[in-house]
């Protein structure tokens, strides 16, 4: 699935994911660009036969949906009713008019009696005037990235798109000029992804208002509203509006995270929700059966009257023109323009007609320049935040900015010119289309701690489309402008004082929550097939089952689960590496070859199917893809999905490290972190790490060539060995060097790390940066040439410590502990430590802010080569003065070197022998649940036989006969059961999981092949729990070859005198613990 505005616009990102379910909005996880337009309805598909010509009219009002209509919806449908397209003439009188499809829509010009204006004189007028335009651009742009921002110069912005919001706000504000409308397009020609889908189809996923303001973002409600007066495509929508029904979700969820498909999902959820809107494409008919995942997210209490109120007011829009010809679909278009992409958007532009996209410049830019010249230089952002606000808009976009800037946030700010103000460029006045792409997810959750410290922060949105102006103003309009931005801060200010809601009208906290949630059947076509086959194919099959373990592993898959996956997985690597051989199998055509083989797989057995979910019916994409130049991975779909799945589950054994098999010690540091004179201090410990394995240090400076494959190939010399890898591991890709080699050599891995508090951007703490930096300027005669005599140390210290930008220390040590299952730190900086001192946390700043103008301009330019050559030569200078004038406190804070070493060997030494945990990294816990019960303790189930038994000899003789107490290790009374019961029915306890709950028995029954207690359970906080069992009962013993369901069987049995019940009295009632399993 690709945004539907991917072919509206050049800077959208292009990604393929399928249709995503929504808990409670229609939104899907994919970047889905907006399109400022209200009916941007995807067109229905042809049946492939031409119809007749029609005649056109104009339709008549449906006064359903009306603005007095809609202003009756009890305010939620408020808004979808001032809404209307712009005034048009009303069709005049003449001749017949001939229905025309709109994605041939032309202009008045283009009818037929139109006559051409144009002569070889005025053609060439209008080329001679063409090229001095150009002319007069080309120069303008050579010219711009030399605007100097002084203190006349403005800036003015203005949002005209959003996409994809994360933190979502119910609330209203006032301005209402414009809308995005945000829709995500499944397409099967821009590649495969998870399944294909058998249509083409788009569903609206937001539904934003843009004006001089803060984007208002619509509620789902609203947005059910708005589609459905614009006849706009929605998405599945379910509401859980009590605290039952919300865990019942999730539950429901736990229990078809490993197996669920479109259809038995939405069953589920239509009979756990409290309101259910189905979308206006039916998934299983348009996409299939495989189910990418659902997205959920709080909102509040008032959302199932307003909801109900919608579907009320705006009930499904007909199906009128389903068979209209709209001209050529989206496949057939790719399919007859093949030579590339250039011409394949033009022919899309062409087809959707000048009416909804008259010009073409933003993609291929102005004809009498070069096509990159579209693009601005880099300075532009800053350029931006330099400049006086016009605005409130603005100024608040400014804050958002510099703050993603400021804390190092993972998003790209691209600035492209604006080819729609053309005319009015010039030196003084240069105009920008700003695109903000925000890459990870965990900046929403660091930003959602920002705007909990200012709450005057606007929302953040997985991107945004903004027009830029910065300008020149004379000295009178300077100082107007400055003197309406001084009266702008003040009211801004006022508001924020006395009530910020009142500006920026900010939702509560909990409904800025949002989780995405995945099935294992989409996940295993696309993370564990498709990103799996460049390490298949590069490393071969023994990489390739590292990386699929190592993803289960992160996502918390079943024991059972991944020793089916893997049994299908290694049988699909041998197949297609034997029919490809060496040669890359393409990830967007992939699905030619996995979709047969699953289908193919899944036949064998019952198991193999619910494994698959479902394959077969392949829809052949080879002759319509589009061709694409560019690379489709801006939200890292192609990246292994580190954080986004759910984590394991915590390991309740320790990770013994076998002594035939190696150890890799590495270091995640930067330069200065003692690492090298720490592996000297470990190769010269007698005894080593405490068993008899071989030391071998490998310091990364003295080896020439790819380090970490010289390290890989000493393993498999002498794979029992530990390996202390003596180089700076700073970032994933070394961490997956490391996990691979650890899967294909027999080794375990362990991260040391220097202990330090961090930042809310990087694990390492502007202390910790300040000793590594003095450290280094003491070395002499360094291997590496990193020392006292090296020009450029500051600036190398800086680059290493920013390669762990976008993590604080928490994300940081998780994700180790989460690859490699422990983590040891050395002891850094003393606890009792002095605050650093302002002298060398202001030369540190400096630093950091000289950086990333580096960065910005030059990339990984040599700093003496680059525009900042001076400011860095003296910032070097100035560091080392400073470092050293505060030597004394510096060397105070370090906590000793021999103490440090000793902390560290000692941990070695407990991973080694197995006597270290994996730690609890905090996230929840997913598993495949298959039934619902009340747990209870076997030593409360012993003392209520040895009752029992007191006063009968017969359950005496029994006990002792079966030697029931020792055998009895868990006992529990079944409440529900997923294959019998059904999935609402398990979901159903979600509410009580982990409650207690008292269950009283009042009856021994047993046979000389099984026995039971009859239970009957209580109630939790007055609600009674019930089973869905026909008989409640917990099963105690059964003889070797008998199932403990037979036990069910046990009061027929009794009936027919073929088994002993013993009645309790008084019943005994012992309490345990509601749970799924």
């Amino acid at each position: 699935m690709s945004p539907a505005s991917s072919l509206l616009s050049p800077h959208a990102p292009r990604r393929i994911l399928p249709l995503l379910l929504p808990l409670r909005l229609s939104s899907s996880s994919s970047s889905a660009a907006a399109v400022s337009a209200p009916a941007l309805a995807m067109p229905p598909r042809r049946d492939g036969t031409k119809p007749p010509p029609r005649k056109w009219k104009p339709k008549a009002t449906d006064a359903s949906f009306s603005s007095s209509s809609a202003s009756a919806a009890a305010g939620i449908a408020e808004p979808v009713g001032r809404m209307a397209l712009a005034p048009q003439e009303p069709p005049r009188a003449g001749p017949a008019q001939m229905w025309v499809p709109r994605g041939y829509a032309t202009s008045a010009a283009d009818g037929p009696g139109a006559a051409s204006a144009s002569t070889s004189t005025s053609a060439a007028v209008t080329a001679e005037q063409g090229g001095a335009a150009s002319q007069k651009l080309s120069s303008l742009f050579k010219t711009a990235p030399h605007f100097e921002v002084d203190n006349s110069t403005f800036t003015e912005a203005q949002i005209r798109a959003t996409f994809y919001p994360k933190f979502e706000n119910e609330k209203s504000d006032q301005e209402r000029n414009r809308i995005s409308i945000s829709m995500e397009l499944v397409t099967a020609v821009l590649g495969d992804h998870g399944q294909r889908p058998k249509d083409d189809y788009a569903v609206v996923t937001a539904v934003t208002e843009l004006g001089h303001g803060k984007p208002k973002f619509y509620s789902t409600p609203e947005v059910i509203a708005f589609c459905r007066k614009w006849r706009l495509p929605t998405n599945h929508v379910w509401l859980f509006s009590t605290r039952k029904s919300a865990s019942s979700f999730f539950a429901a969820y736990d229990a078809l995270c490993e197996e669920g498909t479109a259809t038995p999902v939405c069953k589920a959820l239509d009979e756990i929700a409290d309101i259910s809107v189905p979308g206006s494409k039916d998934h299983v008919k348009v996409q299939g059966e495989i189910l990418e995942g659902l997205v959920a997210r709080i909102v509040t209490r008032e959302s199932s009257v307003q909801m109900e109120e919608v579907l009320r007011k705006f009930p499904q829009p007909p199906l009128d023109g389903v068979d209209s010809d709209l001209g050529p679909s989206l496949r057939e278009i790719c399919a007859a323009n093949r030579s590339d992409e250039k011409q394949q958007i033009k022919a899309l532009l062409d087809n959707v007609g000048a009416s909804m996209c008259p010009d073409h410049s933003d993609w291929f830019g102005n004809s009498g320049l070069d096509a990159q010249s579209r693009n601005a230089d880099r300075s532009v952002v800053t350029k931006f935040l330099q400049a006086h606000p016009t605005d409130y808009a603005t100024k608040k976009l400014q804050e958002m900015i510099r703050l993603m800037k400021q804390r190092h946030f993972s998003a790209a700010f691209k600035c492209y010119w604006n080819y729609q103000k053309i005319d009015s460029l010039s030196n003084d006045n240069l105009y920008y289309k700003m695109v903000i792409h925000v890459h990870n997810d965990s900046v929403f959750r660091r930003y959602q701690q920002e705007m909990r410290k200012n709450q005057g922060l606007w929302p953040l949105y997985r991107g945004f489309f903004v027009d830029v102006n910065l300008f020149k103003a004379t000295n009178k309009k300077a100082a107007e402008l400055a003197k309406d931005g001084d009266a702008l801060l003040k009211n801004i200010n006022g508001a924020l004082d006395s009530n910020s809601s009142a500006v920026d009208g900010l939702a509560d906290e909990d409904s800025n929550l949002m989780v995405k949630l995945k099935f294992l059947t989409y996940k295993l076509r696309t993370f564990l097939i498709r990103n799996g086959l460049s390490t298949l194919f590069k490393d071969g099959p023994s990489a390739y089952r590292t990386y699929y373990l190592r993803q289960m592993k992160n996502w918390g898959t079943s024991p059972s689960k991944q020793k089916e996956l893997s049994k299908m997985l290694d049988e699909w690597a041998a197949y297609i590496r034997r029919k490809y051989g060496n040669k890359p199998l393409s990830s967007s055509t992939y699905l030619s070859e996995a979709e047969p083989f699953l289908e193919q797989y899944a036949k064998r057995s019952p198991s193999n199917q619910a494994l698959i979910g479902a394959a077969g019916n392949l829809v052949q994409t080879e002759n319509f893809l589009a061709i694409l130049d560019a690379e489709r991975d801006e939200e890292g779909d192609l990246r292994v999905e580190h954080g986004a799945a759910p984590s394991s589950p915590v390991s309740t054994s320790v990770d013994v490290v076998p002594k035939t098999e190696g150890l890799i010690v590495f270091f995640p540091g930067i330069p200065g972190c003692a690492k090298s004179a720490l592996c000297k201090e470990i190769l010269n410990t007698p005894g080593g790490l405490g068993d008899n394995r071989p030391l071998h240090s490998l310091m990364g400076d003295l080896i020439k060539g790819k380090y970490w494959q010289k390290v890989a190939d000493e393993r498999k010399k002498k794979p029992a060995r530990i390996i202390l890898a003596d180089k700076n591991a700073p970032n994933e890709e070394v961490w997956r060097q490391i996990e691979d080699m650890c899967g294909s050599t027999k080794a375990a891995a362990v991260p040391v790390v220097p202990d330090s508090e961090g930042t809310d951007s990087n694990p390492f703490s502007l202390d910790a940066l300040a000793v590594f930096m003095f450290r280094v300027l003491q070395r002499v005669n360094h291997p590496g040439n990193l020392d006292k005599s090296s020009p450029n140390a500051g600036y190398v210290l800086l680059m290493f410590y920013h390669l762990y930008d976008g993590k604080c220390r928490r994300e940081f040590e998780n994700e180790l502990y989460e690859r490699f299952g422990s983590l040891v730190k050395m002891p850094l900086l003393r606890p009792d430590r002095a605050p650093l001192p302002d002298a060398v946390k202001t030369v540190l700043d400096e630093g950091i802010s000289l950086f990333r103008l580096h960065q910005n301009r030059h990339g990984r330019v040599e700093p003496s080569k680059g525009s900042y050559a001076k400011e860095w030569a003296r910032w070097e200078q100035r560091l080392r003065v400073t470092l050293f004038g505060n030597a004394d406190y510096l060397n105070s804070i370090q906590v000793p070197f021999e103490s440090a070493v000793k902390e560290v060997l000692e941990q070695l030494k407990a991973v080694a022998k197995g006597d270290i945990k994996t730690p609890d990294t905090g996230k929840r816990k997913f598993g495949n649940i298959m039934f619902a019960a009340v747990r209870l303790t076997p030593a409360d189930i012993v003392g209520l036989l040895r009752k029992v038994s007191e006063k009968d000899t017969a359950v005496n003789t029994f006990l002792n006969e079966t030697k029931l107490e020792d055998s009895l290790t868990k006992a529990h009374v079944t409440l529900a059961h997923k294959r019998g019961h059904g999935v609402a029915a398990l979901a159903s306890y979600g509410i009580y999981q982990h409650q207690e709950v008292p269950v009283s028995f009042n009856a021994l029954y047993y046979t000389d092949k099984m026995a039971a207690l009859e239970a009957q359970l209580g109630a939790v906080n007055g609600e009674q729990i019930t089973s869905r069992n026909e008989w409640p009962h917990a099963t105690l013993w059964t003889a070797p070859g008998v199932t403990p369901k037979e036990a069910n069987m046990l009061p027929q049995l009794a009936s027919e005198g073929k088994a002993t019940r013993v009645p309790i009295e008084p019943p005994i009632t012992i309490s345990g613990v509601l749970d799924f399993y």
